[in-house]
């Protein structure tokens, strides 16, 4: 008999029934490693997996991981972190530039130009908290739903990993073929957000589409408005 380090459950074998922890715990190696990035990274249940299954139907595989299988996308928070990295480099090594997110105002010294000056350069930290504002308005609209604002923010951490990865593919190739891509066509990306909020609730209903601009607008502006008020207040304490 052996017992558990983990749950201090005496058992026989090489993984403990109570716990499923390893009898040996395998060293930390350039193998361990190679295989911890793959796992992320495998077509089956991983990082590549789970963009086919955004692209294809995102509202439908965000509820599913929700309310029934959570062992077929990449967990959100990890999907959102490498999305975001994802962005940053390709920001760095393209020199792209995406007006859609340029939040600077044009006050001299002020708190709140830094404020969002630093929103701008730190895209991942600006789609999370925005997305927190659209949840907001998106659990008012959609309340007859049975989903509770924590629900509501996995499926927009999903959306802006997605919606990151575009912006960073048509940045990628504008800058290659020196042409405006980005602009063009960030509209689609927009849209792709409505569309995969509306599958989310219910397909079938037109106007859960229709809602789903206000929502996103509506948080916008919000996040807007606290963050200015935010940079105000430090310069009146300033």
């Amino acid at each position: 008999m052996s017992l558990c380090k983990k749950c201090k459950n005496e058992f026989q074998g090489n993984y403990c029934p109570n716990c499923g922890q390893p009898l040996k715990v395998e060293r930390i190696n350039g193998r361990y490693f190679l295989s911890e990035i793959g796992s992320i990274l495998n077509l089956e249940k991983g990082f590549f997996h789970t963009i086919k299954e955004l692209l294809i139907r995102p509202g439908h595989n965000i509820k599913l991981y929700i309310s029934e299988d959570r062992s077929k996308l990449v967990k959100p928070i990890l999907f959102i972190i490498i999305c975001s990295l994802i962005y940053a480099l390709f920001v760095q090594f393209f020199d792209f530039q995406d007006e859609y997110i340029d939040l600077q105002i044009d006050v001299s010294g002020s708190s709140v130009n830094l404020l969002f000056q630093w929103l701008t350069k730190n895209y991942g930290y600006l789609n999370i908290l925005m997305s927190v504002f659209v949840a907001i308005w998106i659990q008012i609209f959609y309340r007859k739903y049975d989903f509770n604002i924590y629900e509501i923010l996995i499926m927009l951490l999903y959306i802006s990993g997605m919606q990151m990865l575009m912006f960073s593919f048509l940045g990628a190739v504008g800058s290659l073929t020196k042409t405006k891509v980005l602009s063009y066509a960030a509209n689609l990306i927009f849209i792709y957000a409505f569309w995969a909020t509306g599958q989310f609730f219910d397909k079938r209903k037109i106007l859960n589409y229709l809602k789903a601009p206000v929502s996103y607008l509506l948080g916008l502006i919000t996040f807007f408005i606290v963050t200015l008020g935010i940079g105000l207040l430090i310069d009146f304490i300033k």
